[in-house]
């Protein structure tokens, strides 16, 4: 059993048992045929993973990892907000006319600041701080933008992201840590998903600044499991688990904005089989 699954497992238990039910509450989200879309939900959840350990993916059932990280390449390395840079069909749901999710994701990375070290954007400005400060506090990325959120498709969930450096003392190389926060999340859908891509963007980012990727911690105000999901839940939790897969990249690539998905090595990723026509509430 890999870590993630202990932790995936006990957190959709404790939903579950402990948590709080929207039902019959005025909820925004819907159901493709209208209905209201409640959920059993849990407040404050907090996830550790230590990537010195194992890569965190699930095996309950495959997460796509490639994929994973063909998104996260979307909004942190090209910083775009527009589906057409995306081999995925991710975001069609929310997508404009033109492709455009607004000003959202990448396009809040990808705005330009004035620091006295010069014009750079929010990607720029950690791997800046990361090389000349590693151990500032002060290294935090935020998508949460309120004078954009109006011309934004949806509200980021997971919106900000801080790094945190430390030095370990049988370590030669630095340790990068993050912590993720997340305002919301659609705990079948979306959990391992986040974890899996954030995990794959701190090892990037880790091995560009020739550091060891360290702890990832996941902060989830809102952890959520949707009415129509609860069966699936139940069932997916219930199945065996295996060993973590091996996740490495490339090791020639020590740029950040060089990696692609080819860059992204899964070995001995023994797992469930895949949940199949989820519903997915908008």
């Amino acid at each position: 059993m890999s870590q993630a699954d202990d932790i995936f497992i006990a957190m959709c238990k404790d939903i579950l048992e402990n948590g709080t039910d929207t039902r019959g509450e005025k909820v925004r989200p819907h159901w493709e045929d209208g209905t209201p879309a409640y959920t059993i939900k849990q407040f404050g959840v907090c996830n550790r993973y230590d990537l010195r350990k194992e890569f965190p993916a699930i095996t309950l059932r495959r997460t796509a990892l490639r994929t994973c990280m063909e998104e996260i390449l979307w909004i942190w390395q090209r910083k775009s907000n527009n589906i057409h840079d995306l081999k995925a069909h991710i975001w069609d749901e929310w997508a404009r006319e033109d492709g455009s999710i607004g000003k959202a994701y990448g396009y809040q990375l990808g705005v330009r600041n004035h620091y006295k070290e010069g014009d750079m954007d929010q990607v720029d400005r950690v791997l800046y701080d990361l090389k000349n400060n590693p151990f500032s506090r002060r290294i935090v990325t935020t998508m949460y933008n309120p004078h954009d959120l109006s011309e934004m498709a949806l509200y980021p969930c997971a919106w900000s992201v801080t790094f945190n450096v430390t030095q370990h003392r049988s370590d030669d190389r630095l340790t990068l840590n993050m912590v993720l926060n997340q305002r919301s999340q659609d705990v079948l859908t979306a959990n391992n998903w986040n974890v899996c891509q954030y995990a794959i963007l701190l090892m990037m980012i880790a091995q560009s600044m020739d550091m060891i990727p360290g702890q990832l911690v996941h902060m989830i105000a809102d952890a959520h499991i949707y009415d129509r999901h609860v069966s699936v839940i139940k069932e997916l939790i219930s199945r065996p688990t295996y060993p973590a897969p091996k996740v490495s990249l490339n090791p020639d690539i020590h740029d950040f904005y060089a990696f692609t998905t080819d860059d992204l090595i899964v070995e001995d990723y023994k797992h469930g089989p895949q949940v199949k026509d989820i519903p997915v509430a908008i």
